[in-house]
């Protein structure tokens, strides 16, 4: 059970990471090419269509998989790595709820100044989506190194 779990975390902290990775380089990158109000309205859409069963459970299912996770190898080789994993899946989503989250429902309320919105979310918003990537990225990694120690 221990290891069906671990893998459930790590392929949920897998698709996370993706999803991140190709905000940052495509999806904003490919919304930073429109107008202001294409670049507004699009993101507008993109935050309503996310919130979706699918992405929810891999959002919070990686950290919440890892945690169980945790209890489950403990005393094991791999704990430090599931701990990690763990850590850094939970980092993003505070990372989400105290950064993301603000600046999406800031959009939301932000009126038709297409261009004022974008430009009190957009830089910010992008940066921190990197970081986001790179810390669910490391998760991720993390969970690898756990299933590896585990075989070893």
């Amino acid at each position: 059970m221990s290891t069906v779990v671990l893998v459930a975390a790590l392929v949920a902290a897998g698709l996370i990471a993706g999803l991140f990775y190709a905000y940052a380089c495509s999806v904003m990158p490919g919304l930073a090419r429109g107008d202001d109000k294409t670049f507004v309205e699009g993101m507008r859409g993109i935050n309503i269509a996310i919130v979706n069963p699918v992405f929810m459970l891999t959002f919070l299912g990686a950290p919440l998989l890892a945690g169980v996770a945790v209890f489950l190898h403990l005393g094991e080789p791999a704990l430090p790595w599931v701990i990690a994993g763990f850590a850094f899946l939970a980092g993003m989503v505070l990372l989400t709820g105290a950064v993301h989250i603000p600046l999406n429902n800031a959009l939301e309320r932000g009126g038709d100044d297409f261009a004022a919105v974008r430009a009190a979310f957009e830089t910010t918003w992008v940066r921190w989506n990197v970081l986001r990537a790179l810390v669910s990225t490391a998760g991720f990694g993390c969970l690898v190194g756990a299933v590896l120690t585990g075989r070893g």
